[in-house]
């Protein structure tokens, strides 16, 4: 494991170290998860952009094709 000297701004730290302790986690712990919730988002932002460089929307018509004509079950209605 490395180690990180990070300089905030005050009030981040505050704010950090309140929901830290709100979550009963160290402030390491809980900037340790923000970072890897933010790189994860980041990822799959990037992925979901390649995939849909290779969509085909003939691809999607053909797949939606095979959808039965059907009302949706009533947990799906809006």
């Amino acid at each position: 494991m490395s180690s990180l000297n990070l300089r905030l701004p005050e009030s981040l730290h505050d704010a950090a170290r309140k929901i830290a302790k709100e979550d009963h986690v160290s402030i390491n712990q809980f900037i340790t998860t923000a970072v890897a919730e933010k790189i994860s988002a980041l990822r799959t932002e990037d992925y979901l952009a390649k995939r849909a460089k290779r969509g085909k929307r003939s691809k999607f018509e053909r797949a939606m094709k095979k959808v039965g004509d059907v009302e949706p079950a009533e947990e799906d209605k809006i």
